[in-house]
């Protein structure tokens, strides 16, 4: 009989990985919270130095951990810094190679905000979209002197959303934001004027504003025409 073979036992940083996961979790830790010593940590966990201090540079990388040098290490806040550097890499390696990964995260982002705004209409009156009046104002100034910044179109997007209650819509499309524009110099100039561009922002807030759901959804779909084409254009 052929004896099945024992899964091999995780290595003592993994182990202490783990142990630090749980830690917080068992003492209520919530983002920007202090952690133990390493000292502490080591005799919490029982295991050596080494073990540790692996465990916290790979808890480090994926943000659940915090090293401040001289203040001592804290419970990480979230962030998707690493999705976005993969997305981003993964991205420009394949602009070039039919319907590459950016053309894939574009799609998602367009169907997650043709949610959200219809999520927005639900809410009716309960959301406030006053500071994206203004934003819209800004952004009009901006198209007749010139061209719409990365800034203003980033901030519209961001305030529309923010009646939800939902920081993670932030974080999420802050994350496709910020892939998109590591890659704008590998997509060539856009082709949209800004008067264009700043039209196609109106045309979601006023459907929004309106509950005219048939109209957010044409609206968000006109939105990332600009983008569909710069990538047609690579042929992605």
């Amino acid at each position: 009989m052929t004896a099945v073979p024992r899964p091999a036992r995780p290595s003592r940083a993994v182990e202490a990985q783990e142990g630090v996961k749980d830690l917080i979790v068992r003492r209520g830790l919530v983002a920007g919270d202090p952690l133990p010593t390493e000292s502490e940590l080591m005799e919490e966990l029982q295991v050596s130095r080494n073990s540790v201090r692996e465990a916290l540079k790979a808890l480090q990388a994926v943000g659940i951990v915090d090293i401040r040098h001289g203040f001592g290490m804290f419970v990480g806040r979230m962030s998707l810094s690493g999705l976005v550097d993969e997305l981003a890499f993964h991205s420009r390696i394949t602009l070039q190679n039919g319907r590459n990964h950016l053309a894939h995260l574009i799609e998602i982002r367009e169907i997650l905000e043709s949610g959200l705004v219809q999520r927005l209409i639900d809410l009716g009156p309960e959301a406030d979209l006053a500071p994206v009046a203004d934003v819209m104002a800004r952004m009009d100034h901006e198209s007749q002197v010139g061209e719409v910044s990365p800034e203003t179109d980033r901030l519209f997007h961001d305030l529309l959303y923010r009646p939800l209650g939902n920081p993670l819509v932030s974080q999420l499309l802050g994350a496709f934001w910020d892939v998109y524009h590591q890659l704008r110099d590998h997509l060539g100039a856009p082709d949209e004027p800004p008067g264009d561009v700043a039209r196609r922002h109106r045309d979601i807030y006023a459907a929004v504003l309106a509950g005219d759901r048939a109209a957010a959804a044409s609206a968000v779909y006109a939105h990332f025409d600009g983008v569909r084409n710069r990538l047609a254009r690579l042929g992605g």
